[in-house]
């Protein structure tokens, strides 16, 4: 069997290291927050450009649904219910079909990878795309040629669904893993079906273009029933095109919340991983001031609260505040009264408990600035805002 050699993805640094000892829901919850590919290698057409400019898309893609399978089913993937998601019946579908073949090699081999890094689970599952599963065999993507090189200060060199193809084709083979998955097409197209009705990405994403000067050409959701805490987002950008891609679980419908609640549950989780490629422009640009104002670390960050260490520095801790700032105004101008303060109160509440005590006053700013610039994009008042909130 092939192995990952130089500069591979087995190969994981302090830092990980440091992640990995510390409890895995605390970490997948913070890694969902800020994985974005550094790096990737795609190829957008002229075709391919012009049947997805303005569109987005939500797709179960048939072979990271393998790789999200065969992740499960490792002895790591089993042991972490935060990763994976343990609960309902595909879960038991997939436990069943699949439990003959957990010893398989390549599944000890992904295991293996697992156990190493959790940086291993975007490696493996972000470059499923770039192969499409026809027949019995893996036939490069035309499209996604090498999309998860690089998460945050870590960099692969060779394409793992590459490395280990012929295994991954053969488990398929095995397994009749397309058998299942036809079995279950059903239930994948009410998965996509839930999203048009209870996340509205077309909404949030017209509302992002129209206050932010950030524009983006497509988006697609890659979604799986097996995701969990770990989501992922990023953006791949070739030939003057950009296509935002997220990597969600399903929509969630708790009995207990009413429509409307779960609407907005559902949309904060979207809403927050969207927001950061338009909030991240106008930061940026912002840096020096963001810098002088979040300088006291112990005015914004609650660091006795687990997971502050993966925000470093004052413009990641900006942009966190700022990205559910954002959607609070979201929700101002797409809900009643009731709405919005259950939406300002919960994400108050969340932000608190994971260490950012100060939402409620940048909620409060926010507002006031929003009040007297009502027509002008987000961008032109970010210094305004900054100063603003310096004050307080």
């Amino acid at each position: 069997m092939s192995e990952i050699t130089n500069h591979s993805i087995t190969k994981i640094n302090s830092s990980v290291y440091r992640i990995m000892k510390r409890n895995i829901f605390s970490a997948l919850l913070i890694l969902t927050t800020f994985i974005s590919f550094a790096q990737e290698k795609v190829n957008f057409s002229e075709k391919f450009k012009k049947e997805n400019q303005g569109k987005y898309k939500i797709e179960i893609n048939e072979l990271k649904e393998l790789i999200h399978i065969m992740i499960a089913i490792t002895s790591t993937g089993k042991e972490n219910s935060d990763m994976i998601q343990q609960e309902g019946q595909y879960y038991k579908d997939v436990r069943s079909y699949f439990k003959p073949y957990e010893n398989e090699a390549i599944i000890k081999t992904f295991d293996s990878l697992m156990s190493a890094s959790l940086y291993n689970y975007v490696f493996l599952t972000g470059n499923a795309i770039s192969y499409n599963l026809k027949g019995k065999k893996l036939v490069k993507s035309s499209v996604f040629e090498f999309p998860a090189m690089g998460v945050a200060n870590i960099h692969i060199d060779k394409n793992p669904i590459t490395i280990y193809k012929k295994e991954i084709e053969n488990f398929a083979k095995k397994s009749k893993f397309r058998k299942f998955y036809s079995e279950h097409r059903e239930f994948y197209s009410k998965i996509i079906s839930d999203y048009e009705k209870s996340a509205n990405l077309g909404k949030q994403w017209k509302w992002l273009e129209n206050n932010f000067e950030t524009k983006k050409e497509s988006y697609i959701i890659l979604c799986s029933p097996l995701i969990n805490g770990f989501n992922y987002t990023g953006q791949f950008t070739n030939n003057n095109f950009s296509l935002i891609h997220m990597n969600l679980p399903p929509v969630d419908n708790y009995p207990n919340l009413t429509a409307l609640e779960n609407e907005l549950s559902n949309t904060r989780v979207m809403f927050t991983e969207i927001d950061h490629n338009y909030v991240d422009a106008p930061t940026v640009s912002n840096t020096d001031l963001i810098n002088q104002i979040f300088a006291n670390r112990k005015i914004w960050v609650n660091e006795e609260a687990e997971g502050t260490y993966a925000y470093p520095t004052p413009v990641k801790v900006f942009n966190e505040y700022m990205t559910y700032g954002v959607f609070v105004l979201y929700c101002k101008d797409n809900y009643d009264q009731a709405s919005l303060n259950k939406a300002t109160k919960d994400a108050i509440s969340l932000m608190s408990e994971r260490g950012f005590p100060k939402m409620e006053l940048f909620i409060e700013v926010l507002f006031k600035i929003r009040a007297e610039h009502p027509n002008k994009k987000i961008d032109t008042w970010y210094p305004e805002f900054l100063k603003q909130l310096a004050k307080k």
